[in-house]
């Protein structure tokens, strides 16, 4: 099983240029079943979790080509993803493909949409909370469907063989929700409104998306979305967004290492929040014309207090990774995990590292320490595999990190990425 070796103590100086976001991917390339036309989505990342949604798709008879496919030093540009989901051969999505990818399940929306019926595994993913599907089935109630839960799987049907237009307050923010129910309801018959919808940069691409296929959605980028029901929908040519999650994370491990680091395609309003806790961190961030430059001088970090909120307030997707940059700040700081349950599973790891972490709730206090030293640590999920990667990279001696195919589901090429701008760090193999 592959591995990651890290020799920390290199400060970062250099460009990385920020793959299309992972998040905006999944669901552009998903939003390709409500229509039998091709649409081509540019800037796909290379990841795991993009090959996986590949094979999902194909098991609903969907046809998928892929471009810009280079070796060499231009690999890092996103690739261009053609799906043409001419004809559903299978409204099922099985058990053993949906099981290893949450975001598999939202094909419910759009089979129960086009074809009128669907047959979902219940979803998996990484561990870090219930995240139940609640809100998305009784969204597609208020959408006329029918749904029962058969040996582990939703069977949703349309009766009238269509979907209708309805009314959707979902009781908390969910952005699955969200992307499930549009897409759903851009074929409904009728008008549907979304109450308390998600306003993440990813929520939009899809809807703009959408939109450019025909659909008629009012309200993008706020908490209450109309959605006017069309016949049909047409193909398109779309470009996934800059991924705000990888900006976050190289700018914080800029910020834990010093140097200049150029982050090349990212924009500043995908993560403002963030990007506002790290300048209080003592971390200058600019916005160029290319991208995002990030620096840190000798000075010292300062421990700020940070709550995980909807965009556009700090995001969790960004928790672990802040938590690891606090381990070295000084003083003491508060960070509050406001949107899954469990998701402090890093903790344990960092603490190999000597980091100083008390957990009480959904409330973790770091307390700054002169030191990390490396260690062997062990990946939890997708988000905490990188926290662990940046305490390693500021870490004194060698950090090995094992069960890195976490981090292949959301990071293209990391190690890759990093030793251009002179980290100390390879994928072992074996």
């Amino acid at each position: 099983m592959d591995r990651i070796r890290i020799v920390g103590g290199n400060a970062l100086n250099g460009e990385i240029e920020i793959s299309g976001a992972k998040n905006a991917a999944l669901p552009l390339m998903i939003s390709a079943l409500l229509t039998d036309e091709p649409v081509s989505l540019l800037n796909v990342p290379r990841l795991a979790d993009v090959k996986q949604l590949e094979r999902i798709l194909e098991n609903h008879g969907v046809d998928i080509a892929v471009h810009g496919r280079r070796r060499g030093d231009r690999e890092m540009g996103g690739q261009r993803i053609t799906i043409t989901a001419g004809d559903i051969v299978d409204t099922t999505a099985p058990y053993e493909l949906v099981s290893k990818m949450r975001a598999s399940f939202w094909v419910i929306g759009p089979l129960l949409a086009r074809e009128g019926r669907a047959r979902v595994s219940l979803p998996g993913g990484c561990a870090i909370g219930t995240r139940p599907v609640d809100f998305y089935l009784d969204g597609l109630r208020a959408l006329g469907a029918d749904i029962e839960i058969d040996g582990g799987y939703v069977v949703a049907t349309a009766p009238a063989g269509r979907l209708k237009g309805g009314h959707v307050v979902l009781p908390k923010v969910s952005v699955g929700a969200t992307h499930t129910l549009m897409m759903a309801a851009s074929l409904a018959e009728g008008t549907t409104v979304i109450e308390n919808a998600a306003r993440e940069p990813e929520v939009t691409n899809l809807a703009e998306c959408l939109v450019s296929m025909g659909a008629k959605i009012a309200g993008i980028g706020t908490d209450r979305m109309v959605i006017e029901g069309v016949e049909r929908l047409h193909g398109t040519s779309h470009e996934v967004l800059p991924d705000r999650i990888e900006t976050g994370t190289y700018a914080m491990a800029t910020a834990m290492t010093g140097g200049d680091v150029l982050l090349r395609g990212a924009r500043s309003e995908l993560l403002q929040a963030a990007l506002d806790s790290l300048g209080e961190v003592g971390v200058s961030i600019s916005q160029e014309d290319d991208g995002l430059r990030v620096r840190r001088n000798g000075n010292g970090l300062t421990a700020i207090d940070v709550e995980t909120q909807p965009f556009p307030g700090f995001p969790t997707d960004l928790q672990a990774q802040f938590m690891a940059l606090m381990t070295r700040a000084n003083g003491t700081s508060a960070i509050r995990e406001t949107i899954f349950e469990n998701r402090f599973m890093h903790v344990a790891e960092l603490a190999r590292f000597g980091a100083d972490i008390h957990v009480d709730g959904q409330t973790a206090t770091v307390r700054g320490v002169p030191e990390l030293k490396g260690a062997q640590v062990m990946a939890t999920d997708l988000r905490a595999s990188v926290s662990l990667v940046i305490a390693g990279l500021a870490a004194r001696g060698e950090t090995v990190v094992n069960r890195i195919y976490h981090l292949d589901r959301g990071f293209e090429r990391l190690e890759d990425k990093l030793s251009r701008c002179g980290a100390e760090i390879e994928r072992v193999t074996g």
